[in-house]
């Protein structure tokens, strides 16, 4: 969720970056900035041609870039603008050049690839193949709509990817723009000199000359003229608050899981822990320390391996569910039921295999004279049928009290 939170905070940023106002037909400003910056919602309308001429002539604009929308080629916008559009992001050129005259378009990467997927002579990702090809655009941004099949346009360039606005847009001079859709109005000669003198562009991506700009001139423009200004910075700002109340809820959403997941981690090695509390309190009496004991226990835990004397050579009376061999387990089972015969409520007897004891000892960390003497006086004393049988028994609640100690 962090990383999507970024990736769209730089996506914000690259794609307005270096635009200080958007300024377009009256209406919502954060419809003007989506539609004229970022490309994701129509425009409130159009500006005329003469009032972007004069802000354009302003003293406190260092640069103004028209962009005409109105039609879409399989759901990519076409923009009439200048070359000054693509440079303003940096765009270079992956195949061709840019447009020189009407009619012709340059695609962003997401339109050629999409261009050359559908197409069933070029293959996908090949540039070289898409110049030249002719396209027709349909009236509506969001495709679908009618088609303007008399004014078709020539791929005469395709932009590298940029990973901005330019790889989703159809790129063209302005004079296409108006070309088709002063066609598609009228067909008499007089109607279309009234049509040109009547020409408008949808919007203005202005940049300023002095940072005095930012105070004087959009109050200038709302106040003063039919056009509304919008700053991007104050519009994506809002917009990202808007946003951020279902971005923090999914972050905390996240953040709790992640407390779960912990948890869930921390219960597993402390059962772990726990399971072994017979085995430690054995070492203890066997003389090992209460932190070297809780170390070899843990251990064990984390590795997911009883260290204290899984397979041959353990003593099955630990109750941390370790294995034994056959006769181990042969064993383990006879003295089950003799301890069942004695009444004693199915009490685990201290058996160890030979040899056992002092293995299990040393690993566990005791000195390793220590450790095999404590075996081999085990491996000596422990049996079902003998005397130290009921010692073992005594040992072993003298375990349980002890156990309750750790």
């Amino acid at each position: 969720m962090l990383l999507v939170s970024r990736q769209i905070d730089d996506a914000f940023e690259r794609d307005v970056q270096g635009i200080d106002l958007v300024v377009g037909a009256k209406g919502s400003p954060l419809q003007l900035i989506l539609a004229g910056v970022f490309h994701i919602d129509v425009p409130p309308g159009n500006i005329a041609l003469a009032d972007f001429e004069a802000l354009a002539r302003q003293p406190l604009v260092a640069e103004a870039i028209p962009l005409s929308l109105g039609d879409s080629f399989a759901g990519y916008r076409i923009v009439g603008t200048t070359p000054q559009y693509p440079a303003h992001y940096g765009a270079a050129l992956a195949q061709g050049r840019l447009w020189q005259q009407p009619m012709e378009a340059v695609l962003g990467a997401a339109v050629a690839r999409a261009m050359a997927s559908a197409s069933q002579d070029a293959a996908p990702g090949q540039g070289d193949a898409l110049l030249g090809r002719r396209f027709v655009g349909s009236h509506g941004l969001a495709g679908g709509g009618h088609a303007h099949g008399a004014h078709p346009y020539t791929v005469a360039g395709v932009l590298a990817p940029c990973g901005c606005v330019l790889d989703r847009l159809v790129l063209t001079a302005t004079e296409s723009v108006w070309k088709v859709h002063e066609s598609a109005q009228a067909d008499d000669p007089d109607d279309l000199e009234a049509l040109r003198q009547e020409r408008e562009v949808t919007l203005a991506l202005v940049r300023y000359r002095s940072p005095l700009a930012a105070v004087t001139l959009p109050r200038t423009i709302n106040a003063n003229t039919p056009m509304q200004a919008a700053a991007p910075a104050v519009e994506v700002t809002r917009l990202l608050r808007l946003l951020g109340v279902g971005a923090d809820v999914l972050q905390a959403f996240g953040a709790v899981l992640l407390g779960v997941a912990a948890l869930s981690v921390f219960i597993a090695l402390w059962n772990a822990v726990r399971e072994r509390r017979a085995d430690l309190a054995m070492l203890r009496m066997l003389g090992t320390s209460r932190a070297r004991g809780r170390a070899a226990a843990g251990r064990g835990a984390v590795a997911g391996a009883d260290r204290l004397g899984p397979g041959p050579g353990r003593w099955p009376c630990t109750g941390g569910g370790g294995r034994l061999d056959a006769a181990g387990a042969e064993r383990h089972a006879r003295d089950r039921r003799a301890v069942a015969a004695r009444g004693m409520g199915g009490a685990r007897p201290c058996g160890v295999r030979g040899g056992g004891g002092g293995a299990a000892a040393g690993r566990a960390g005791l000195p390793g004279g220590r450790g095999r003497a404590a075996g081999a006086a085990l491996n000596a004393w422990m049996g079902p049928n003998s005397l130290p049988f009921a010692l073992c028994l005594f040992l072993r609640r003298r375990l349980l009290s002890v156990t309750h100690s750790f």
